[in-house]
């Protein structure tokens, strides 16, 4: 297993999403399903997330329509991360873990971008806290199973 972690502004991808979703007047358990509903995603550009705000408010004083404006942040996130995966190299098979995962617009775009098949399981915003555990265990008994 490989992986990389992005070192800009929003590395914190669910509190990017929260805020965005806020700035357009959503809950953020709600943008994956409306995101799925756009017809011309905009393009997002900003990865600081209180720059990412601004672009948001832009595009709403522009008319734009919300799912068009969350289509394109998460577009713009499934980019970063393609750049991300990139440097460890991108499989023929991926895992998303993480609570964003759980965010089917989020999946629909990276699915989109990499274009491959991208696995979630339902539980994997615990994943990370799984593979703590199970490493602190290890680290305990000697690495004895």
């Amino acid at each position: 297993v490989d992986f990389a972690m992005n070192d800009k502004c929003a590395a914190g991808t669910g509190r990017f999403l929260d805020v965005c979703a806020n700035a357009l007047g959503f809950d953020v358990g709600e943008i994956g399903p409306l995101s799925l509903q756009a017809r011309h995603a905009v393009k997002v550009t900003s990865t600081c997330t209180v720059f990412a705000e601004s672009e948001v408010t832009s595009y709403v004083a522009r008319g734009k329509d919300p799912k068009d404006i969350l289509a394109g942040l998460h577009a713009s996130i499934a980019s970063r991360t393609f750049s991300l995966m990139q440097r460890v190299g991108v499989e023929p098979e991926i895992t998303f873990t993480g609570g964003v995962s759980q965010n089917e617009g989020m999946v629909h775009a990276l699915r989109r971008r990499l274009g491959s098949p991208v696995n979630v399981s339902p539980l994997s915003q615990y994943l990370g806290a799984l593979g703590a555990a199970l490493h602190g265990w290890e680290r305990l008994s000697g690495g004895a199973s």
